[in-house]
């Protein structure tokens, strides 16, 4: 069980870097060729899609400070507290 529950903590942290490189990404504007910046916006638009969702049904998301990789970890941190909270 202790190896299911560092795979799954790995998982997620592992996402959440992702997610701050993509934003890091953004601010530089790093172009898209590259193979690896290709990973990273792959392995991240599904996790920030839905967050760009919540952001626009509430009417959050405008103006230039995208909040959706914000909100996309604090549902992730949520997400596995949750699941953490089921396994043990």
């Amino acid at each position: 069980m202790a190896n299911i529950l560092k795979t799954l903590e790995l998982f997620f942290r592992l996402l959440e870097i992702l997610i701050i490189i993509r934003v890091f990404l953004s601010i530089f504007r790093i172009s898209h060729d590259n193979s690896i910046v290709r990973i990273i916006y792959e392995m991240t638009e599904p996790i920030l899609v839905p967050a760009r969702s919540i952001l626009n049904k509430f009417g959050l998301n405008r103006g230039m400070i995208d909040f959706s990789p914000w909100l996309a970890i604090i549902l992730l941190n949520l997400v596995y507290s949750l699941i953490l909270g089921i396994l043990v």
